[in-house]
């Protein structure tokens, strides 16, 4: 056996395929097999990011938050909670079930769970010893 490094797209796109062979065996796919990008910014009145949410529906209709940032001088001024907001009401007009989501103590966890997500995993002493690293879920009904 020889391990090295992928060298194509191809490559990794076999790995890929082949895992959602055999999953497709063990469950139906819940929505299409082609992963749905939600990707959204938030500019202020002169044109400035000052936020966005980049994430996408998978598989089995879960909307899966990957980054989300907010500038520090617009925190806590509702834009988090609208940009969130938007984002989970096209994952549910697209069949999304499910959103998920992780962060880190220094991060967000707080805002998380004030727009009614559940703690379902924790990380501790990660990335750091004193911090962790938590994983949240919320039912898009």
């Amino acid at each position: 056996m020889k391990i090295e490094i992928c060298k194509s797209r191809e490559e990794a796109h076999q790995i890929v395929d082949n895992l959602n062979s055999y999953n497709k065996e063990k469950v139906d796919w819940i929505l299409s097999n082609l992963y749905t990008s939600i990707e959204l910014i938030a500019r202020n009145d002169e044109g400035k990011i000052i936020g966005g949410i980049l994430g996408g529906i998978g598989y089995y209709a879960g909307f899966y938050i990957k980054i989300f940032w907010i500038d520090e001088s617009e925190r806590g001024k509702g834009v988090g909670g609208k940009l969130l907001q938007e984002a989970e009401n096209i994952a549910r007009e697209k069949g999304a079930k499910l959103a998920v989501v992780d962060t880190f103590s220094f991060q967000a966890d707080g805002f998380y769970q004030q727009h009614g997500y559940e703690e379902y995993g924790r990380i501790t002493d990660y990335p750091h010893k004193g911090d962790y690293n938590v994983f949240f879920k919320k039912e898009l009904k």
